[in-house]
């Protein structure tokens, strides 16, 4: 196998203590050594990459994200509402994908997460009208096709407006329907171990878009599975509102009574927990999703990083949907957090390397992995690599602050599973400007579906 180097970074962030200055050792998908400053390697090197102008991290990792919903970005009846308001304008429009809308969403959506730094990318595919029954097929096949890591999380809708519900009827599929393909796509997709390269979780919409008993139904099937299994949860005070009124518990209180409160879980969002319900979700080890761009747009509130970290909780990082961001740019992201983040602690309190902890580190352990998040002897090759020669750069004195605070938008060079995906911007293989083109016409096909359906 072919050992590279990647030398002497201008500057790097490892997530680790370890003195990595001199750069990272590759052999096939691993990191093999960490050279500290003024040091060689002890390993024989086959290629050298010169990476002195490169500010180098580990692969950013989304925790959380949507990507058919890149196909609704700025959408104009949606513009200016809050949550519950804003999924009732699109469900309906959602309702209309279809096979080659899907498959396009998710390349865009991949391409663009991938060409802002990021290596682990999950996606939340919950709405599945009749025509998309394999969308989850769909997003595998394009996951393989460019080289990118991913945590497809099968989601499902089964709580139709009629029976007190938020989504409308033409939305939803019944439990057994749900549970029938939960099976079947985690039995013919999913990884186990380290380097899995596609792994499948279960993840029911919201406790106002499924019933109680599938909600059970899924804790049972991912412990028997072993898999890992996703929600929305405390995005907003009329979640809480509903939870109380539907099931007479606070949203925290029904996750455990459905069997959901263990380290299985990651949720997102997470922005409206008491003190006692952090301590809870903390014990548990519960995985939290921070989406501060989608929370700021939503006016949802500000999660509570640090409380959760230091009760216990892994918190990362995700971009959600494209149509509540309105981007897939992980990079920006990490920005969006620490300065979200700021505002409810303080800018003494959250560091530049607080926020590129919850891209990377964060999101790993909270989707359950292990083996990816930091560049550390053992751990995966999953690398990203950005440039600080843009405008916005210019008299910078720290290379790895200026990397956030200037705010980066575009990675240079990607790798993951010790292969370039990335290279001077552009994801390898991919024809971009037939890509937007199609993807464009297929946003418009959506919303004149949407425009007949009225």
């Amino acid at each position: 196998m072919e050992t590279i180097w990647l030398k002497n970074p201008l500057a790097i962030f490892t997530g680790t203590d370890k003195d990595a200055r001199g750069g990272v050792v590759i052999q096939g998908d691993k990191v093999i050594e960490l050279v500290g400053s003024d040091n060689e390697p002890s390993h024989k090197i086959d290629v050298v990459v010169d990476t002195s102008q490169h500010v180098v991290t580990p692969g950013l990792i989304n925790a959380h994200h949507h990507f058919y919903q890149t196909l609704t970005r700025a959408y104009p009846d949606a513009l200016n509402k809050e949550l519950f308001h804003w999924l009732k304008t699109l469900y309906p429009v959602w309702a209309g994908l279809d096979d080659e809308m899907m498959s396009l969403a998710t390349d865009l959506a991949l391409v663009e997460l991938m060409m802002s730094g990021c290596t682990t990318a999950s996606d939340h595919h919950y709405l599945i009208p009749t025509g998309l029954e394999h969308a989850i097929d769909l997003q595998v096949e394009a996951a393989k096709k460019l080289g990118v890591r991913a945590i497809f999380t099968r989601g499902s809708m089964s709580l139709g407006e009629d029976d007190g519900g938020l989504p409308p009827r033409h939305t939803i599929q019944s439990e057994q329907t749900i549970i029938d393909d939960s099976l079947r796509l985690i039995r013919d997709y999913h990884q186990h171990g380290d380097g899995a390269m596609i792994q499948l979780a279960l993840a029911p919409c919201s406790p106002f878009s499924v019933t109680t008993e599938l909600m059970r139904e899924t804790a049972w099937i991912a412990k028997t599975e072993n898999v890992m299994v996703h929600t929305h949860l405390c995005e907003t005070i009329d979640e809480e509102k509903f939870c109380l009124q539907q099931f007479g518990l606070r949203p925290v209180d029904y996750l455990e009574d459905v069997g959901w409160l263990n380290h299985r879980t990651w949720l997102a969002h997470g922005i409206h927990f008491n003190n006692e319900e952090i301590k809870r979700l903390g014990k548990a080890k519960v995985g939290i999703c921070h989406c501060p761009s989608s929370n700021m747009m939503l006016a949802s509130g500000i999660c509570r990083n640090k409380e959760l970290e230091a009760a216990g909780a892994n918190v990362g990082l995700g971009v959600d949907g494209s149509a509540s961001n309105d981007g897939s740019n992980m990079i920006n992201e990490v920005r969006m957090a620490l300065y979200i983040q700021r505002l409810r602690y303080g800018s003494a309190d959250v560091t530049h390397f607080d926020a590129l902890r919850w891209a990377t580190s964060g999101s790993a352990k909270a989707m359950g992995r292990h083996d990816i998040g930091t560049l550390a002897v053992g751990k995966q090759a999953d690398i990203a690599m950005f440039r600080l020669d843009d405008i916005r750069f210019s008299g910078a004195h720290d290379p790895l602050a200026a990397l956030i605070l200037c705010g980066a938008h575009q990675a240079d060079r990607v790798m993951i599973a010790g292969l370039w995906r990335v290279h001077d911007g552009h994801v390898i293989g991919v024809d971009l400007e037939h890509l937007l083109h199609k993807h464009h016409n297929a946003a418009k096909r959506l919303a004149m579906k949407a425009q007949k359906a009225r």
